[in-house]
């Protein structure tokens, strides 16, 4: 008995981060809002399975060449049980885009702090700069 494991993904040609450090690219209001609508409706499902990304950035967000969004990168990913306060890590999301209430030592973390993330993605689709730079 064998005891491999094959797995088999989409072609996604892009990330966010990667098209704009492209050639200054800029993302047309259009295109932020389909973005920011599908990452939203991908971490609704995400949570409507107890899952948490814990690491929403524009280089984990992948789209194709038909400008269909996928997120990935879910190594640091846990599972949350919203009726269990299970305190977590406040060591989780790339540092600028980590929540202050993160940044100050809390270690209750939930929706919110994926919602604070997308936020951050958003203001830098519109700016072509992280946060840390607005």
């Amino acid at each position: 008995m064998s005891c491999s494991l094959d797995l088999g993904f989409d072609c996604m040609e892009y990330d966010l981060k990667g098209i704009q450090e492209q050639n200054g690219v800029k993302f047309s209001e259009p295109d932020i809002k389909c973005y920011t609508f599908q990452l939203l409706k991908g971490l609704d499902y995400c949570h409507s399975l107890g899952i948490l990304h814990h690491d929403v950035i524009t280089a984990n967000l992948l789209v194709d060449k038909d400008g269909i969004l996928k997120i990935t990168d879910f190594r640091l990913s846990t599972y949350f049980y919203p009726e269990q306060s299970m305190p977590l890590t406040s060591k989780i999301v790339t540092l600028w885009y980590r929540p202050l209430e993160l940044l100050l030592g809390s270690n209750s973390n939930g929706v919110g702090v994926y919602l604070w993330s997308v936020g951050c993605v958003l203001g830098e689709l519109y700016t072509g700069q992280a946060n840390c730079a607005w």
